[in-house]
């Protein structure tokens, strides 16, 4: 579960870590007519993703005219997919110096981390990158109730080395990472993180930002630490930091999606290679779907059938979820051919060919980009299935004529998926030579 900014600074101020005054959390630019504002502040969009700073949601004003226009063009503004419902409002703190620091785990270990470094800020990751000998980074493998000091000490000379004007505070800055350890593990937290932690001009240690996650695993014992931040302990909220454009969509309309290529929003198809969407009919399906795109790959296509997603649809989704599982993967820009199988056992074939066909002529009557869909349906509803598809076909042939759905059990889906990649890999050289000429 991943806390909202205002969330992890209550957590941090049980935990007497000193953070920005607290002026309020607004949804909607109207509630700021109810409030007493000493500028300048910070404004703050309230979304459970990284790059807000970069993104637009994190902003300075200094006049009510400046906060009433900022937080009108931050409702509606989207990050990484995400509508900002909520902004907070802080007081500003000057900046003399911004540090990186965090607790976390060890994926492959699951031992405790330390990570801090002097060149905190929005930046931080490109200073890991290239310039790896700025990170402090220390493994604490007995799980340690408290941090101890010798690494609290340490770590802190490590900031003071790399900037001797930390030195006044160096006291101040050892107390924060205990505290900030201390946290972690009361809240039996996955990562407790602040980027910038702000030495101000007055030798202050602020908290001007905060990542909190904690383990679903056990939520179950912190009850009384959710209902004290205002969360329902019933709730559920998952870290969607790492989500891509599709990810996210799909996570609001109500399907599990995973894009399986790294940048999708900007992603450069290779040359020869087709690239192939999967809309399977459930998560064990998704899988074989995956690999059988590749086996059939090597097999047949020198390797250069490449899927792109895993999808689960879910028990029993409606027609319209089903096709917004289909648009989804039309407006990826990496899919050539869509692959799609229904095995009708909780879920409908009725309602999945309804909700296919409908994405189709949604499509063909907006002009938007049309994909070829190749798959099997069997299982329950398979005749009513048949009945519409056919009268479908019948009625409206131009939206429908990439539509390649095998009725029953007469072709294995490996055939199936062959067939497809083989008309995929047509398809996409008859458009070749369509823009040569």
């Amino acid at each position: 579960m991943k806390l909202y900014e205002h969330e992890a600074k209550q957590i941090f101020n049980q935990y007497n870590i000193q953070i920005p005054k607290q002026i309020a959390v607004i949804e909607k630019t109207e509630d700021l007519t109810n409030l007493s504002l000493d500028f300048p502040i910070m404004v703050k969009a309230m979304v459970l993703i990284g790059g807000r700073g970069k993104a637009g949601g994190i902003k300075k004003a200094d006049t009510i005219e400046e906060v009433q226009q900022i937080t009108k063009e931050m409702f509606e503004l989207t990050i990484h997919g995400y509508p900002i419902e909520k902004i907070l409002l802080e007081k500003t703190v000057t900046i003399a110096n911004e540090i990186y620091l965090a607790i976390t785990t060890d994926p492959a270990t699951f031992d405790i981390v330390l990570v801090t470094s002097a060149k905190g800020g929005i930046d931080i990751e490109e200073v890991a990158k290239t310039e790896p000998e700025e990170i402090f980074k220390k493994l604490l493998k007995h799980n340690e109730k408290s941090l101890p000091t010798e690494i609290g000490k340490e770590a802190t000379e490590f900031l003071v080395n790399k900037n001797p004007e930390l030195k006044p505070v160096s006291d101040k800055l050892q107390n924060t990472f205990e505290l900030l350890y201390s946290a972690f593990q009361g809240a039996e937290a996955k990562i407790c993180e602040i980027n910038p932690l702000i030495v101000t001009k007055e030798a202050e240690i602020i908290a001007a930002d905060a990542k909190f996650v904690l383990d679903d695993n056990s939520l179950y014992r912190q009850t009384p630490l959710l209902k004290s931040i205002g969360i329902d302990p019933e709730s559920k909220r998952h870290d969607v930091s790492e989500q891509t454009k599709y990810e996210a969509e799909a996570y609001q309309i109500g399907f599990p999606f995973l894009d399986l290529l790294d940048n999708p929003e900007n992603f450069v198809k290779e040359e020869g290679k087709l690239y192939v969407g999967l809309v399977p009919g459930g998560a064990g399906y998704g899988i074989f779907s995956i690999d059988e795109i590749v086996n059939v790959g090597n097999r047949f296509f020198d390797g250069k059938a490449i899927p792109i997603n895993f999808m689960d649809s879910g028990g029993g989704p409606s027609i319209s979820k089903v096709a917004d599982m289909f648009h989804l993967l039309m407006n990826h820009p990496a899919t050539d051919l869509i692959i799609t199988s229904r095995f009708g056992g909780i879920s409908s074939c009725d309602v999945f060919i309804q909700g296919l066909i409908m994405a189709l002529r949604d499509r063909f009557i907006s002009k938007k980009r049309m994909i070829p869909v190749f798959g099997r349906m069997v299982g329950t509803d398979l005749a009513a299935a048949k009945t519409f598809l056919e009268k479908a076909k019948r009625e409206t042939p131009d939206p429908l004529r990439d539509l390649h759905i095998v009725v029953g059990n007469q072709k294995i889906m490996a055939d199936v998926i062959k067939d497809g990649i083989e008309y995929g890999f047509k398809v996409k050289k008859q458009n070749a030579n369509l823009e040569g000429n």
